[in-house]
């Protein structure tokens, strides 16, 4: 099946989910680069940008469990179009600091809003994924996993550079209510969705529920491996939430740079989402994942060595390339091996092992430049990746040596 094809089958429920998608990770992305440049020009310290990541994952880890019941359990549809509208309020009550409208600490009412980003987040990835396998026949599912990780790639690409463009020749303001009007068209796109949901289901209370879910994600070594493997990877590997201190102590540029370097592994990862689309892979799936980590790892070490901001790009750009193969391959290893009740579940402990990874990196970043200075934590983090890399390989053995083949 082409890319076209699966696009266009179901009346286009496919293109209204990758649509969802798309502007939820426009939004969010743009924010996210507008909120670390924002945070930055107000107190000029690298710790500032650590807290970000720490506001956002506590919410997120504390109602991402329960999220995940609840769309296995009820509508998946009703409450990706919730976390929408909650990520809609978000980022008008963003625009309305940034205009002055707000008495008060800016930097305050900033963090508040990024923990109730936090808690929006928790429904996103359960919907796509419960909404994922509802529209699409199992056989399609690795052609369809590189087709919505190129399009959520696609939106890693493009909401940085449009964040950082906006803050640079429009501002702050301006920034924060594009992405207010990109989250509207993201819940109106999940709300116009056509999709015949299974009834509620009447199952265990919610707490034997998310135990259900916790025992079958460590109870298999394969899904539990890629879980970990990337987790520990963006933890200590990620250099992102440190790339407005490089754009501003290092490189000595602007916000349209800092767009620059945050959209480019992102274009990196797009790329190569394009490619597995059509070209998946499915012999030696496992060692495929593995040295695609590796290969992330050591781009930050060279990244954060180079002087030269244009040689950054690039190296970020190769970064994307092998996060990109990782991202397609964790998820293809999901939805083939979570069974259709768990979906919901098994994304929201996912979105915990690597969604929570992404903002304790940040902290974890911002104090190891603290503690160490900006270049040394960010190629401690790339080496510590290389170890994650070989700890994985040596204890899943099952992982590394897995091929999607068994498990269709």
């Amino acid at each position: 099946m082409t890319i076209a094809e699966l696009l266009l089958r179901n009346d286009r429920a496919f293109l209204r989910l990758l649509t969802f998608r798309v502007q939820m990770s426009l939004a969010y992305q743009s924010m996210s680069v507008v909120v670390g440049w924002h945070i930055y020009q107000l107190t000029r310290d690298p710790w500032s940008l650590g807290l970000i990541g720490l506001a956002e994952v506590i919410p997120y880890f504390s109602s991402a469990l329960f999220a995940g019941h609840a769309v296995d359990h009820y509508s998946r549809r009703l409450f990706g179009v919730l976390s929408a509208a909650m990520l809609c309020l978000n980022a008008f009550t963003l625009t309305a600091v940034s205009s002055g409208w707000l008495g008060g600490n800016p930097v305050w009412w900033i963090y508040g809003s990024i923990a109730f980003t936090g808690l929006a987040r928790a429904f996103i990835a359960p919907t796509y994924n419960a909404l994922f396998a509802l529209i699409l026949p199992r056989k399609h599912f690795g052609r369809a996993a590189g087709v919505g990780t190129s399009v959520f790639q696609a939106g890693l690409v493009a909401g940085p550079a449009l964040g950082g463009i906006l803050v640079g020749w429009a501002g702050t303001t301006a920034a924060y209510g594009v992405a207010t009007v990109l989250c509207l068209g993201a819940g109106l796109a999940l709300w116009s969705l056509k999709v015949e949901e299974p009834p509620p289901v009447q199952g265990n209370p919610v707490f034997a529920s998310i135990a259900e879910g916790l025992r079958f994600v460590w109870g298999n070594q394969v899904v539990l491996g890629a879980q970990l493997l990337d987790m520990f990877a963006v933890l200590f590997g990620g250099a992102v939430a440190m790339l407005p201190a490089f754009i501003h102590d290092i490189y000595r540029m602007g916000p349209e740079a800092l767009g620059i370097l945050r959209a480019a592994p992102a274009l990196g990862a797009v790329t190569i989402g394009i490619y597995l689309a059509r070209h998946p892979i499915e012999r030696n799936a496992g060692r495929w994942l593995l040295a695609a980590v590796a290969g992330f790892g050591l781009c930050m070490i060279a990244f954060a060595l180079t002087p030269h901001f244009w040689m950054a790009a690039a190296i970020l750009l190769m970064a994307g390339l092998c996060d990109g193969v990782s991202v397609v391959m964790r998820a293809t290893i999901l939805q083939l091996a979570t069974p259709d009740a768990m979906r919901g579940r098994v994304a929201a402990i996912n979105g915990i092992f690597i969604g929570s990874s992404n903002e304790l990196g940040a902290f974890e970043s911002g104090l190891a430049a603290r503690l160490m200075g900006l270049v040394p934590s960010v190629v401690f983090g790339g080496a510590m990746t290389l170890a994650v890399v070989a700890a994985t390989s040596r204890l899943a053995p099952k992982l590394r040596l897995l091929d999607l083949r068994q498990l269709h």
